[in-house]
């Protein structure tokens, strides 16, 4: 397997950091996206011992410090062959009929708009690769179908601003499939489970290694990958 360069963001902890470890032992050059810069460099540093990593400072509300990542790689390796849009926030669990639109709207700016725009911005490096993948951290909780089954286990797991995030990521993750198809990615939204981290809690039966798998094999798939797909461990999940 030849070395391929990609991006984690949120990789200084959880999942995301599990993703960039994975990546790192296997031969492949990370670039450990993080908004903390003390946090980045020390994630980084510590995971130097396994491979190939490599902090660059990327606040996905800081567009200014996403054009400042772009040129860093840029300078540095000249392309991406994958980006994987891990970072993400869940802050409010307020339900449909309670949730404020100030808590919509925060929870939205990061895992929808931000993640939106740093793709964007990622894309001419991703050009200049040749593997061409992205892969954007979602969960179960995005699912509209899954939702509609109340003998789904998660089916009274409600906090509406994250889950309508994360149906909205989903939408962007089909449609910017269909559009770059031609262009040989691919593009996939994973779930990576219910996941002992900040974000899933410590009550949570997986661990952020296993959460990372399903990310990692997926950025790896090659030409003949699928790409338009909401992918888990299990297989295929539905919209």
């Amino acid at each position: 397997m030849s070395n391929k360069v990609f991006l984690v963001t949120g990789g200084n902890k959880g999942i995301g950091n599990a993703i960039v470890r994975q990546l790192a032992s296997a031969g492949h050059t990370l670039y450990l996206g993080a908004r903390n810069v003390e946090a980045g460099q020390q994630a980084a540093a510590e995971l130097q011992s396994v491979g190939d990593v490599r902090f660059v400072h990327l606040d996905l509300n800081d567009t200014q410090s996403q054009l400042t990542a772009v040129e860093h790689i840029k300078a540095d390796t000249g392309y991406l062959d994958g980006l994987i849009n891990n970072a993400g926030i869940i802050t409010d669990y307020s339900t449909a009929a309670t949730v404020t639109v100030e808590n919509l709207s925060t929870t939205f700016t990061t895992n929808l708009f931000s993640t939106i725009a740093v793709t964007q911005q990622m894309l001419p490096l991703l050009r200049a690769g040749e593997h061409k993948a992205i892969v954007n951290l979602s969960t179960g909780l995005g699912s509209i179908t899954q939702h509609g089954d109340p003998s789904w286990p998660f089916h009274s797991t409600v906090p509406m601003a994250y889950n309508a995030s994360k149906a909205a990521l989903n939408m962007f993750t089909v449609l910017l499939a269909k559009e770059l198809r031609a262009e040989g990615f691919r593009v996939n939204s994973v779930s990576p489970g219910w996941i002992a981290t900040d974000l899933g809690g410590q009550d949570a039966p997986g661990t952020a290694e296993e959460g990372a798998q399903i990310a990692v094999e997926t950025a790896l798939k090659g030409a003949d990958g699928p790409t338009g797909l909401f992918l888990t461990s299990g297989g295929v999940i539905p919209w």
